[in-house]
C-alpha cells in the first residue's frame, strides 16, 4: 500500500482548486444558446438544488416567488437545463431581460388564448419582477431566471403534451410517446429564439382539429367578454314546449341571444331613438333559428323552444370557453397516430368519424354508448382495430349473469334455451341442465348464440384493449332514433354495421364488398374472424366542444363528468398530477355490452 502523505494531499487539493478557479476542470458546455455569464451560478444552485426534509420521502423544492412554487415535478429538468449551461443565466445580459425573455412573459401574459391559465405561469408577476432587476442584485437576477426557466418548462410541455396525465382520469392514451429531452429543447432552442410565437406553434399538436378549436376558442373569448359586459338577464324558462306561433314574451332577448352565438344573423342597428323592441311571438324565424342552435349544441333539433333548449341557452359562454379548453388539454394528450386517426368516436356527442389517409373526414354515423349511471361510463382511450368477428356470440359478464339471468333461470330452467342463450364450462363445452346456482357461483359461463337477435349484432370491431370495449352493430336499432345515446353497459354499438365493414375491409383481398359483408352476416359461419390487412388507429375520445371542418362549433352535455373532473384538477394548480392512477383491467371473463 502506498500511503499519501499530508503535504502531497495537500498540494493535490491545492492544484485541484487552481484547475477550477481557472476553468479548467469545469464541465464541457452542452447548451447550443449563446455563452452568458457564470457570475450567479452559486444563487441558481441554492434554487434549483432539491430540498427534502430528512423525515419526508417527496421531492418538495420551491422557488418561493413563484405563484405556484413547488416545481419537483421538473426540479431535475431544471437542473438538468442549468448543468448544460454550467449554471449560466440564461433570460438576462447584463442584468436586463433579453427579448426572447420578453416575448415569453407576454405568451404567458396571453396563455388564455390557448386555453391555460396565465397564472399557472405567473402572468401577473413578471412586471414587478422586471423592475426589481434595476437594482442589479444577484437575488433578483437569479430568481427571475430560475422563475422564467420554470415556467417556459411548464408553458412548452403543457402545449405539447397537455398538463395532467391522462392516466389519472383512468384514460389509457399513450402520451408518454410525446415525451422528448425538455430540458435540452429549451436550452438550444428557445434560450435564444428569434420568433417565440413560432417556436410554440412548432410544439404543438400538428392537427387542423387543434387549430380550428383553437381559433374558436378566440372567438368564444371575445363572446364571453361581450356577454359579460352586457350582463342580460337569463331567459325565462318555459313550463311547457313553444311552438311556432306560439307566445314567448322574451322573444326579443331570445333573438338576440341567438344572434350573439350566431345561430340568426345579426339585425341591423335601429335608430338611436327607436324604442325597445317588444315582440312576445315565436315566429317561424325564431324557430328556424332556434333549430340551428339545437343542431350545434346535442339538443333534439326540432326547432321547438323546449324546457332543456332554454337551459343550453342559458348557460354562460365562460362555460363554453372551458369546453373548449378542455377539449384543447385533451388533443394536446394524442401522439401519432391517434392524432390523425382513421376512426374516432366522441362519446358526448354520441357519434363516430371516418378519415381518409390524409385526415379529411370520410364519413360519421350515429353511436350508442355507456350509460352515465351505475358504472357503465364508456372510457377514453387509443388502440389499432386489428379485427372483425361476423356473427359472434355474446359471452354475458358474470356480473350480467348474476343480475339480469339468474332470477329468471331460478324461475323457469328453461329460461336460457327460449331466450337463444346456452351456458359452457371453461373449456368451451356447451353444457345441459344449468341451475341459477352454477350461473350464480360462475361454475358456468352463459352466452349467447349468434343470429340477428344477438346482443352484439352479426358484427363487432376489436381493438383489444383492457376494458374489453369494442364496436358492434345491435339489433336495437330504434335507439340511433333519440337524441341522447347513452343505453350500452359501455361497448359501442353503431349505426351502420355493415357501410363500417365495408369501410374497414376496403384494403383486404377477397373482394369484401358490401354484398359479401352482407352474406357474411346473414349466412356466414358463426363467429368467423377476419384479420384487417392494415390495422386501423381508434380513439375513443371526449369533447364537448367539437369543431367542424367548415368551422362551426357544436357543443355538448359532459356526460359523465370527465370535464368537471378536470376543472377540479386545474384549480387545485401546479403541479398537476403526472402519475397515473392505477388501472384496474378487467379480469372477469365476458364481453361489454
Amino acid at each position: 500500500m502506498i500511503l499519501k502523505s499530508p503535504l502531497r494531499s495537500l498540494c493535490v487539493l491545492g492544484a485541484v482548486s487552481l484547475l477550477l478557479l481557472s476553468g479548467g476542470c469545469r464541465r464541457s458546455r452542452r447548451s447550443k444558446s449563446q455563452p452568458n455569464t457564470d457570475a450567479y451560478a452559486d444563487k441558481l444552485h441554492q434554487l434549483v438544488e432539491k430540498k427534502a426534509l430528512p423525515s419526508e420521502k417527496v421531492d418538495t423544492s420551491k422557488v418561493p416567488n413563484l405563484r405556484w412554487p413547488n416545481f419537483s415535478d421538473y426540479q431535475s429538468i431544471v437542473a438538468a437545463f442549468y448543468e448544460a449551461r454550467n449554471y449560466e443565466v440564461a433570460w438576462t445580459r447584463d442584468g436586463v431581460p433579453t427579448p426572447t425573455a420578453k416575448a415569453f412573459i407576454e405568451q404567458f401574459q396571453n396563455a388564455s388564448a390557448k386555453g391555460l391559465i396565465p397564472e399557472d405561469y405567473d402572468a401577473s408577476r413578471w412586471d414587478g419582477r422586471i423592475q426589481a432587476l434595476s437594482a442589479k442584485s444577484d437575488d433578483a437576477i437569479s430568481s427571475f431566471d430560475v422563475a422564467i426557466t420554470v415556467n417556459v418548462l411548464r408553458y412548452i410541455s403543457d402545449l405539447h403534451m397537455g398538463r395532467v396525465n391522462p392516466a389519472h382520469f383512468n384514460f389509457e392514451i399513450p402520451v408518454q410517446d410525446k415525451k422528448y429531452n425538455l430540458a435540452e429543447f429549451v436550452s438550444d432552442n428557445a434560450v435564444d429564439a428569434a420568433d417565440v410565437p413560432k417556436l410554440i406553434a412548432g410544439v404543438e399538436p400538428d392537427s387542423e382539429d387543434y387549430r380550428r378549436t383553437e381559433q374558436a376558442l378566440a372567438h368564444y373569448l371575445d363572446l364571453a367578454k361581450q356577454q359579460q359586459e352586457e350582463n342580460a338577464d337569463p331567459l325565462p324558462a318555459v313550463a311547457k314546449t313553444v311552438s311556432t306561433g306560439g307566445s314567448y314574451p322574451a322573444a326579443d332577448a331570445l333573438l338576440q341571444r341567438l344572434q350573439l352565438e350566431g345561430a340568426a344573423d345579426p339585425a341591423p342597428a335601429p335608430p338611436a331613438d327607436a324604442p325597445a323592441p317588444r315582440h312576445t311571438t315565436y315566429t317561424a324565424a325564431l324557430a328556424t333559428a332556434v333549430k340551428h342552435y339545437q343542431q350545434r349544441h346535442g339538443l333534439t333539433d326540432d326547432g321547438k323552444l323546449t324546457p332543456q333548449t332554454i337551459k343550453s341557452l342559458n348557460v354562460p359562454l365562460s362555460e363554453r370557453v372551458l369546453q373548449l379548453e378542455n377539449s384543447l388539454e385533451r388533443w394536446r394528450w394524442l401522439p401519432e397516430p391517434y392524432l390523425h386517426p382513421r376512426l374516432m368516436v366522441n362519446l358526448p356527442e354520441f357519434l363516430l368519424r371516418g378519415y381518409t389517409p390524409d385526415n379529411t373526414q370520410d364519413f360519421s354515423m350515429r353511436v350508442v354508448v355507456g350509460q352515465a349511471k351505475d358504472n357503465h361510463d364508456t372510457p377514453v382511450f387509443a388502440h389499432m382495430m386489428k379485427y372483425l368477428v361476423f356473427r359472434p356470440y355474446w359471452n354475458v359478464p358474470v356480473s350480467i349473469a348474476r343480475k339480469e339471468i339468474v332470477p329468471h333461470v331460478a324461475a323457469n330452467p328453461g329460461y336460457l334455451a327460449s331466450k337463444n342463450f346456452e351456458a359452457v364450462n371453461n373449456k368451451g363445452v356447451v353444457q345441459t341442465g344449468v341451475t341459477a346456482r352454477q350461473i350464480q357461483q360462475g361454475m358456468v359461463m352463459v352466452r349467447e348464440k349468434p343470429g340477428p337477435k344477438n346482443s352484439l349484432g352479426l358484427v363487432k370491431f376489436m381493438f383489444p384493449n383492457q376494458y374489453d370495449i369494442y364496436l358492434h352493430s345491435t339489433p336495437a336499432v330504434s335507439l340511433f332514433q333519440r337524441t341522447r345515446r347513452d343505453y350500452s353497459h359501455g361497448c359501442i354499438r353503431v349505426q351502420k354495421p355493415i357501410d363500417l365493414a365495408t369501410w374497414v375491409l376496403q384494403d383486404n383481398s377477397g373482394d369484401w364488398d358490401t354484398d359479401k359483408i352482407t352474406d357474411a352476416m346473414n349466412n356466414g359461419p358463426d363467429n368467423k374472424t377476419v384479420s384487417l390487412k392494415t390495422q386501423l388507429p381508434i380513439v375513443i375520445f371526449y369533447l364537448t366542444a367539437h369543431v367542424d371542418e367548415d368551422g362551426q362549433v357544436d357543443f355538448f352535455d359532459d356526460i359523465y363528468g370527465y370535464d368537471a373532473d378536470m376543472q377540479q384538477v386545474f384549480a387545485k394548480g401546479p403541479p398537476y398530477p403526472v402519475k397515473p392512477e392505477p388501472i384496474v383491467p378487467k379480469t372477469k371473463p365476458g364481453d361489454t355490452v
